[in-house]
């Protein structure tokens, strides 16, 4: 029979997210948040809303009424080793601030299976790759140094494709789903390891969640791939989309970023495409341009990289930096990656300026 499972997830908002798929399995979820969001959560649980296909409303997942059970604190006094997996749901630059770091360097010590959901791959995972000098990217995160404790093998990464959003005028214990589309994550190399994720995948599967028309199957699944590449067929869509939301004085929306110049966006988003293929993955590991520019359509907000930018904040993750680099590292270039990855360090220069002032 399949066990049940000890969870532990760094970061509430995605982390709530996946959670939510989880809890019908019937595991334990521990939740690491800020102050405010572990009472409201201990109080209240936390709501999701999925949209979904044929219904003008949302089905809303309320985590106090699904088999398994959530809990939410602060990142101090955690044994990561009373956990059967560790996921990481913050933005990279979180994951240096007191406190947070401190857990992050206990869970890389215990070897306890840890899956990123993070944008930004953690350092660790990039030497999975073959013929990736990891050193060679340090440039690209906030604080390279919190993953040097990890060993690759006890570390994996999840494509975050789902799109989701905290409703301003909410609490902070509700997330809207925008784009329900599914977690990738790739295998671990230890088979004990991966059967942990295979079990919730299945789980998630299985899902039929009951309403006034009948059990139906739920949007946002998690798949889990053997190829280390799957999860970064997110990085074409965060160059040619997320980044290029970022203007020199504000944000556009996801919709506007690539359909404001299609031919420009395809160029980006095959480029890095290309670049993936070069380090190894496989055409089928990747999304095809088309089918993300459909979907972005329908994404009507800047991405948070950008709306991060406009509120003043002086560090986000930067994966457009990261790509930037590995292309160089195999002799390639593309000049409008190289004029948007200028704009982006310039408006968090300005934001450094201004917070030292």
């Amino acid at each position: 029979m399949a066990g049940k499972f000890n969870i532990l997830l760094m970061g509430a908002s995605y982390g709530s997210l996946l959670a939510s798929k989880i809890l019908f399995g019937g595991h334990r979820i521990h939740l690491v948040c800020l102050p405010a969001e572990a009472d409201l959560i201990n109080a209240e649980g936390f709501r999701v809303r999925l949209p979904v296909k044929g219904s003008k409303d949302p089905v809303v997942l309320d985590s106090r009424k699904l088999p398994g059970t959530v809990s939410a604190g602060a990142a101090a006094g955690i044994d990561p080793k009373d956990y059967d997996l560790v996921g990481l749901a913050m933005q990279e630059p979180q994951y240096r601030a007191p406190g947070v770091r401190e857990l992050l360097d206990a869970v890389a010590k215990s070897r306890v299976p840890c899956m990123s959901i993070m944008n930004m791959p953690p350092l660790a995972y990039l030497r999975r790759i073959p013929g990736l000098d990891a050193n060679a990217l340090r440039g690209a995160y906030t604080d390279s140094t919190v993953w040097d404790n990890f060993d690759p093998a006890c570390i994996t990464l999840c494509s975050p494709d789902p799109q989701a959003i905290r409703p301003p005028d909410e609490k902070v214990n509700v997330l809207q789903v925008t784009l329900p589309t599914n977690f990738k994550a790739t295998r671990f190399p230890s088979e004990k390891h991966t059967a942990i994720l295979k079990q919730l995948q299945d789980e998630i599967e299985a899902i039929r969640y009951e309403t006034p028309a009948g059990k139906i199957e739920l949007p946002v699944k998690l798949k889990v791939h053997d190829s280390v590449f799957v999860p970064l067929a997110k990085w074409a869509m965060l160059l040619a989309g997320n980044y290029r939301c970022v203007t020199k004085d504000g944000a556009r929306t996801i919709q506007e970023a690539v359909h404001g110049d299609i031919e420009a966006s395809r160029s980006v988003y095959n480029f890095v495409r290309d670049l993936c293929i070069k380090l190894g993955a496989a055409p089928d590991d990747l999304v095809p341009f088309e089918k993300y520019a459909a979907a972005a359509q329908g994404l009507s907000r800047p991405s948070s990289a950008a709306r991060a930018l406009n509120n003043g904040v002086p560090n986000i993750e930067r994966a457009d930096k990261l790509v930037q680099l590995i292309a160089a590292s195999k002799g390639m270039r593309n000049a409008a990656i190289d004029a948007q990855v200028a704009v982006v360090d310039e408006r968090l220069a300005q934001n450094r300026k201004k917070a030292a002032a």
